[in-house]
């Protein structure tokens, strides 16, 4: 392996597309600063220090060193670590750091979407969009970002990856949006100045961030998932540099000599030997903005290699305790702080912190980094059709990308703690709830299903045949804890999936309401579903030590 240290990243401005800028964060790699010059140092092993007295012996009768415990310190618990240790300079430490926490608003879009319902032990997954921005707002993140005919201009939104969470935290997933999707963008309003951002059809994903902040970003990804987000953080160039020295080397792989610049100038400069190298500060930008010089010189790319380093940092804290002594957690500490732009959720160390200990509980064999399956559209992409709604139904429904999720068999028994009432004493409403635009309601199904309920011996069952209503799915509701088992014998009875099993306050009784996917037949079909992630997702596990970027023939050195 090789550590290196290399500095220089190019000088020379890309050419643009027109309306397009380049340079972000995972975006169209533009000038990267500096005179372009790279330095590889010698290699050399991980372990050159030497342990014990002159010589590396260790004295006699003296124990040999513990292994330092595995940890994951993500910023938030370095955090915690410094203010508890300082007493009461922790105090004025701790407003300090929140002090350096900038907050946007969570979401800017009129459109809310309903927070998930908790699992049977009252745990919700947690979804958060992480977004890296190109903004060149300071000197620093000019000299970082290049372009320099963009200094002020509108940020883009040019990395964007929807962490989830879990709802009993065993596993992780992350799905990357590539940063050239057309999609619509939907109405935004500035929380700082009231200004409205109409809605927009087939523009670029990251420009959203342009239109009020961060929280159009989020509103952008609500409205085409249906994924409820409950908060983002986002990080710039400069931001990315510095929290990557803090937290020292991470490993990257490449499987030939790489240096990403052309004849043109286009590249980030990053400048690496084959195999595995330790990277960290600008060189990490580097790494995290090439698409020139990787295969298919694409950010579908970019994307991969951003899911590779933070596998590789995940791992890399957790194996190694890189964050050891006082002045490195108090380092990083005031870069994590300084780096980061939240959601008022978010927005002070406290909350940072449990966040950390919610992330900690995730093994590394459990983290699944994905791409948004996309079709090409010209040189943009759009999401791709079945496979990109199937990853975010997966999403949606808390299904782990790594098909390790666990199907108990008695997940399909009656799990009440008040059991069923006997089936004749069981008061159930049938309502007919086929209603469909194209296809209109299908007659008289209230009234057959509730004669099916009759013939298994529920004989209180009543159709409702005042109204049809509009439901896709067949459903059962209930809307009280005592009433739940009713509910789950009505399901059983009929082969309804008890996922389709549900508390309403909308209902005064056990309520079953025949959906379109029953429109006629007496024997209810559940759907069969196929809960694989697609292969076009591209998954990589946390896990996995051989991933390895290829690279380009005509970017070799």
């Amino acid at each position: 392996m090789v550590r290196s240290d290399v500095r220089g990243d190019g000088g020379r401005p890309r050419v643009e597309e027109p309306g397009e800028r380049g340079g972000g964060l995972g975006s169209t790699d533009g000038s990267s600063g500096d005179d372009g010059s790279a330095r590889v140092p010698e290699q050399r092993g991980r372990g050159g220090g030497r342990q014990g007295g002159a010589g590396g012996r260790r004295r006699a009768g003296t124990a040999a060193p513990r292994r330092r415990r595995r940890v994951l310190r993500w910023s938030a618990t370095v955090l915690a670590v410094v203010i508890l240790g300082t007493a009461g300079a922790g105090y004025l430490y701790y407003r300090h750091l929140n002090g350096n926490i900038k907050k946007e608003e969570l979401n800017l879009g009129d459109t809310k979407i309903a927070e998930p319902t908790p699992n049977a032990a009252g745990q919700t997954p947690l979804n958060i969009l992480l977004i890296g921005s190109d903004a060149r707002d300071t000197k620093e993140n000019q000299k970082l970002g290049g372009a320099r005919d963009t200094f002020g201009g509108t940020p883009l939104a040019d990395v964007q990856m929807l962490l989830h969470l879990s709802a009993d935290r065993s596993n992780m997933s992350v799905v990357s949006m590539p940063r050239d999707t057309l999609l619509d963008i939907p109405k935004c309003t500035d929380p700082d100045d009231g200004k409205v951002y109409a809605a927009s059809s087939r523009a670029m994903t990251n420009e959203s961030l342009g239109r009020g902040g961060p929280g159009c970003t989020v509103a952008t990804w609500q409205e085409l998932t249906g994924i409820h987000i409950d908060h983002f953080m986002m990080v710039d160039f400069a931001g990315v540099v510095s929290m990557a020295d803090a937290i020292g080397g991470v490993p990257v792989c490449v499987t030939d000599n790489i240096e990403s610049r052309d004849s043109l100038g286009h590249g980030s400069g990053l400048k690496l030997e084959k195999g595995t190298t330790y990277i960290q500060g600008k060189q990490a930008l580097q790494w995290l903005r090439t698409r020139y010089g990787f295969e298919d010189g694409s950010d579908i790319a970019r994307a991969k290699a951003q899911h590779m380093y933070m596998n590789s940092m995940v791992r890399e804290l957790r194996e190694n305790a890189t964050i050891t002594n006082p002045n490195k957690l108090r380092r990083l500490a005031e870069e994590a702080t300084t780096a980061l732009t939240v959601d008022p959720g978010l927005g002070d160390v406290a909350a940072l912190y449990d966040l950390s200990k919610e992330l900690r509980k995730v093994e590394p064999a459990r983290i699944t980094m994905t791409t948004m399956p996309f079709t090409y559209v010209g040189a943009r992409v759009v999401p791709k059709e079945g496979d990109a709604e199937k990853l975010f139904r997966l999403v949606r429904e808390d299904i782990a990308l790594d098909g390790k999720d666990a199907k108990k068999a008695a997940s399909e028994e009656p799990t009440s703690d008040d059991p069923a009432a006997a089936d004749d004493e069981i008061g159930v409403l049938v309502q007919n709830g086929t209603l469909t635009s194209a296809l209109g309601a299908a007659p008289g199904r209230a009234h057959a299903v509730s004669q099916l309920l009759v013939g298994e011996g529920f004989t209180k069952a009543s159709a409702d045949t005042t109204t049809a209503t509009t439901e896709d799915k067949t459903v059962v509701r209930y809307p009280s804890a005592e009433l739940e088992g009713d509910a789950q014998a009505v399901a059983k009875a009929l082969g309804i999936p008890l996922s389709q099993v549900e508390k309403s306050t909308n209902v005064s009784g056990v309520t079953l309401v025949v959906g379109a996917d029953w429109r006629e037949g007496d024997a209810y079909k559940a759907e069969k579903k196929d809960d694989k992630t697609p292969k076009s997702a591209d998954a990589l596990n946390g896990a996995d030590k051989d991933a390895c970027m290829k690279v380009n023939p005509n970017f070799t050195w």
